[in-house]
């Protein structure tokens, strides 16, 4: 990626998540909403579900900044909201492990995008995101239903503007953890 390509401050906010799981729709929900409203330029918001190859293919693009929307089971009430910062997306991708399965594209967790752009980097010259975050929601349920739980579906409006406030200003209203474990 060239310099000025960088320096544009492009922005990815992908909502991850299997609507047929109750509330791991939460990330698809919350960008749709987000679709609606008026963003800056430099933002660019895809409804990812559970396409996280296709997500990584998309980062090669360069992105200076990734946000990932995603139900993120951490022991909080249901509904409960957390920005995650993941610490280093250079260094998100472990080596591979001999005989480790095939990549299921369509049961990615962030970390294993994270870890498929960090060799399709590699292979390609390319770099990831200087910054990547998870705004996540703990979910009630993720059995086999369409449509999200009660508190989870509360906590939608909140999270569209959270990822706002995040794009204005760069840091969240909410108490942050410094992890990458961001999937249920």
């Amino acid at each position: 990626m060239t310099p000025s390509a960088r320096s544009e401050r492009r922005t990815l906010v992908a909502g991850i998540g299997n609507i047929f799981l109750g509330d791991d729709g939460f990330g698809v929900e919350t960008v749709r909403r987000l679709t609606e409203r008026d963003l800056p330029g430099h933002v660019e918001v895809v409804d990812i579900g559970v396409r996280g190859v296709h997500l990584a293919y998309q980062l090669l693009d360069g992105y200076d900044t990734l946000i990932l929307v995603d139900a993120t089971a951490r022991g909080g009430a249901p509904g409960t909201l957390y920005v995650i910062e993941h610490d280093d997306p250079a260094q998100a991708a472990p080596d591979p492990t001999p005989g480790a399965p095939a990549l299921d594209g369509h049961r990615m967790t962030p970390d294993t995008v994270l870890a498929l752009l960090h060799t399709l980097c590699v292979g390609t010259g390319g770099e990831p995101p200087r910054r990547v975050l998870v705004v996540g929601c703990e979910p009630a349920s993720v059995d086999e239903r369409i449509g999200l739980s009660p508190p989870v579906s509360a906590a939608v409006p909140e999270a569209v503007r959270l990822i706002e406030e995040l794009l204005r200003d760069g840091k969240p209203s909410v108490a942050r953890a410094s992890t990458a474990e961001a999937s249920t």
